[in-house]
């Protein structure tokens, strides 16, 4: 029902900053909640940011507060995660995904997942 494509990952170096962008196709609807998660080598997937299509509402883990923003462009169906300040254990596959109903932090609620793209944030 929903594809994900995440695009704008690449190299930077620290206190660089990223913007990745997460078109969504197929059926999307005002109840979804789109999340940013990543994973790193040897690492769990951990939670990034969240946001609502609806309702301007975000939560963020607490390692990117400050630093990063998610937003949303509802008529392009993509959301964003602008990276500032980057910090080389920020280096990770970042992940785009979706879900109905509530807003959530764990990778295991979400239904849809993009490919991922990759991050690397050098010294």
């Amino acid at each position: 029902q929903v594809q994900l494509v995440e695009s704008g990952g690449g190299l930077v170096q620290a206190g660089g900053s990223l913007r990745l962008s997460c078109a969504a196709s197929g059926r999307t609807f005002s109840n979804y909640r789109m999340g940013w998660f990543r994973q790193a080598p040897g690492k769990e997937r951990e939670f990034v940011a969240t946001i609502r299509w609806s309702i301007d509402t975000t939560y963020y883990a607490d390692s990117v507060k400050g630093r990063f923003t998610i937003s949303r462009d509802n008529a392009k169906n993509t959301v964003y995660l602008q990276m500032n300040s980057l910090k080389p254990e920020d280096t990770a596959v970042y992940y785009c995904a979706a879900k109905r109903g509530p807003i959530a932090t764990t990778w295991n609620e979400y239904e849809y997942w993009g490919q991922g793209t990759q991050v690397t944030v050098s010294s």
